[in-house]
């Protein structure tokens, strides 16, 4: 199997774990927000919700973007991912965050005593773990793409090009936090007696979520209207060029991303040898159909250099072909 193809069944099924734990949790947490009444278990159900609705966008995304070019589509359907992508992070936006502050805003002037406490308190405790799990599944993803790209998790989640891990990373770390937050305005609506802290939990669970799906909503927007790959993955392709026997140097090059750690290739190349003109055009050819084996071009167009052309380098540090999600 092909790499991109191993990670491509890694994202999808990084989601799938997402979706699983969601859909469980979801129906916890509405169950317990119907017993409790709490405000920060309700949105807490709205945010679960959202999320396992997500997941199937994220699903769909996965799917969509892997199908083969075409004659319609003769880059692929890779930035199909970031549309669907982009869907599900305007749903968390508004199911999950307008949901809860409306919920919560309501419920400011509640005095509902607090009840079934301990039922709220577990459901909380086993959505942490089975959150702690998606979680965790998607660090595990994140940490083998972000070594190879030479960052950190958090720089790489910012960076890569793959949005469905990403979102299941962002998901999963605002469930998190938003359980917490949600017990924390359960144990003071308990300890005090005033709903307001219930309220005010759910508000913030709202916030929380609207903040999250605006950096998604941003990150998957940027990749759709031509997002300039890092200047690593211009060195990584920079090298895979200049590794060919036919290529001396390359002067120019435009990098695209057509779908996750997929790119357009643009490059300007002076070839090996002083070959007469009517057998240059050939050999770009052929030495772009050998750029393209790569699993992560696809297309690659040379032509040659302007006469006096300075040459591009390759960053010192870069030491392989590999090009970073």
């Amino acid at each position: 199997m092909a790499q991109g193809e191993q990670k491509g069944g890694e994202s999808f099924l990084t989601v799938l774990i997402a979706f699983a734990a969601n859909v469980a949790i979801a129906i916890a947490k509405s169950v317990a927000a119907l017993l409790t009444g709490s405000a920060s278990m309700t949105a807490e159900a709205a945010h679960s919700w959202a999320d396992a609705g997500n997941e199937v966008f994220l699903l769909i995304a996965d799917k969509r973007s892997r199908r083969s070019r075409d004659a319609t589509h003769p880059y692929g359907y890779g930035r199909d991912v970031y549309v669907w992508s982009l869907f599900a992070a305007f749903g968390l936006f508004t199911v999950g965050a307008v949901v809860s502050i409306m919920h919560g805003i309501s419920e400011l002037g509640s005095d509902e005593p607090s009840s079934d406490n301990l039922v709220a308190y577990l459901v909380i405790g086993i959505s942490f773990i089975l959150e702690g799990v998606s979680f965790l599944r998607s660090i595990q993803q994140l940490r083998g793409s972000a070594a190879e790209a030479d960052q950190d998790v958090l720089e790489h989640v910012l960076a890569t090009s793959d949005p469905t891990v990403r979102a299941v990373f962002f998901e999963d770390a605002a469930a998190l936090i938003g359980l917490v937050l949600a017990a924390l305005g359960i144990f003071l609506h308990q300890v005090t007696g005033s709903a307001v802290w219930d309220a005010l939990g759910s508000i913030a669970i709202g916030v929380l979520l609207g903040v999250v799906a605006v950096i998604l909503i941003q990150l998957n927007r940027r990749f759709l209207i031509g997002q300039s790959p890092s200047p690593r993955v211009v060195s990584a392709v920079l090298q895979l060029l200049l590794e060919h026997e036919e290529i001396a140097s390359v002067s120019y090059l435009h990098l695209e991303y057509v779908g996750p750690a997929r790119v357009y290739v643009v490059a300007a190349v002076d070839l090996t040898g002083d070959a007469p003109e009517h057998e240059i055009a050939g050999r770009l050819i052929t030495v772009g159909r050998a750029v393209e084996e790569d699993e992560h071009v696809v297309e690659a167009v040379l032509t040659l250099s302007a006469p006096g052309a300075t040459p591009l380098a390759v960053l010192p540090e870069r030491v392989s072909t590999q090009l970073p999600r």
